[in-house]
């Protein structure tokens, strides 16, 4: 590679206080360390040849061939089991149930993606992104059953009681699976009635029921079972964490968002940057003003920085007033990534 001494040396690489001497370091590709074990991706989920695609285990195209279906690879690749009739029943009956939900907040923000002429993949992508903290936190919401469900086995506390206290806690928690959503929807309580005839409600439901009826006797409103407190209280039953929750129920709205992106595509024009326009009506800010010359700058500024207790306050209900400044939001929402 030639002598690295003759080249000029840059900076203080040549300082004789480093605790190395920079101009011999190797130059170019460096021989595989042999003394180790080099890195290689490891995965028991699945592994492919030219031939087959094996997933736990199994022969994907045996699977299909023996008549095995979409619901049933759930279960292999998330659990490495086969499953019961009634659960593969359960998961299909829950997965119709999250696939479509109306024009609902995924399906507008698909829609909208697909206006600016992008791929579906990217409008899916958006609509998942609505999966957050207050809609659709399944892992949110599952930790908190599994915590309480492994509280009342290590200390032996009736799990009422710990129902009772996660109420206390997180009674108005988006993430708590029980609020005013389905009071005159019946969907969220026909899952634990769909769950039971097939017998596959478990520890999980029980206590969701017990968080419910806590729920209801503290509440000044009237409160009810939700979707996000169903599905994922019976997903656990079926045997799946929160997390793999999450992410079948995120993939099965994808389904919908695709549809509804297809749907925006064939009967919408796309919206070209700077296009829309909004009337007046629209805005409710300050009226038209003209903008000042700047030799009389002075007589319109108005500083940020204040310096009296009595100032401070002021200013700062002032600026509440100031939508899209962000001087009204009281809270963040709590990140949900401390909960998982």
């Amino acid at each position: 590679m030639g002598d690295l001494k003759s080249k000029k040396i840059i900076g203080n690489l040549g300082d004789p206080k480093l605790p190395y001497d920079y101009t011999t370091r190797p130059y170019g590709t460096v021989p595989e360390d042999t003394t180790r074990p080099p890195f290689r991706w490891v995965s028991e989920v699945a592994y492919k040849n030219a031939h087959r695609i094996v997933a736990r285990g199994y022969d994907t195209t045996e699977l299909m061939e023996a008549g095995y279906g979409l619901v049933d690879m759930l279960f292999i690749d998330f659990q490495s089991r086969i499953p019961l009739v009634e659960e593969e029943k359960m998961l299909n009956y829950i997965m119709i149930l999250a696939l479509e939900d109306g024009l609902s907040m995924p399906a507008m923000l698909s829609r909208i993606v697909a206006q600016s002429k992008t791929f579906l993949t990217q409008a899916c992508g958006a609509s998942i992104l609505a999966f957050g903290h207050a809609y659709g936190a399944y892992s949110a919401f599952g930790n908190l059953l599994v915590d309480g469900l492994e509280e009342a086995e290590a200390t032996g506390v009736p799990t009422a009681e710990i129902a009772n206290e996660i109420v206390e806690e997180y009674l108005g928690d988006p993430a708590l699976g029980v609020s005013n959503l389905m009071l005159k929807d019946p969907a969220a309580r026909r899952i634990f009635v769909r769950a039971e005839k097939l017998g596959v409600a478990g520890k999980n439901i029980a206590f969701m029921k017990e968080i419910v009826q806590a729920a209801q006797l503290r509440s000044d409103t009237p409160v009810d079972l939700d979707m996000l407190g169903a599905i994922g209280a019976t997903m656990q039953d079926l045997g799946f964490t929160p997390e793999a929750t999450w992410a079948v129920i995120a993939i099965t709205r994808s389904f919908g968002a695709g549809a509804h992106y297809i749907e925006e595509v064939e009967r919408s024009d796309m919206t070209a940057l700077g296009q829309e326009l909004t009337h007046k009506d629209l805005y409710d800010g300050p009226e038209d003003r003209p903008v000042p010359p700047l030799s009389e700058r002075k007589t319109f500024t108005k500083p940020a920085q204040t310096f009296t207790v009595k100032e401070w306050k002021q200013a700062f209900e002032d600026r509440k007033k100031l939508h899209g400044s962000g001087f009204a939001i009281i809270e963040e929402v709590e990140d949900p990534s401390e909960k998982t």
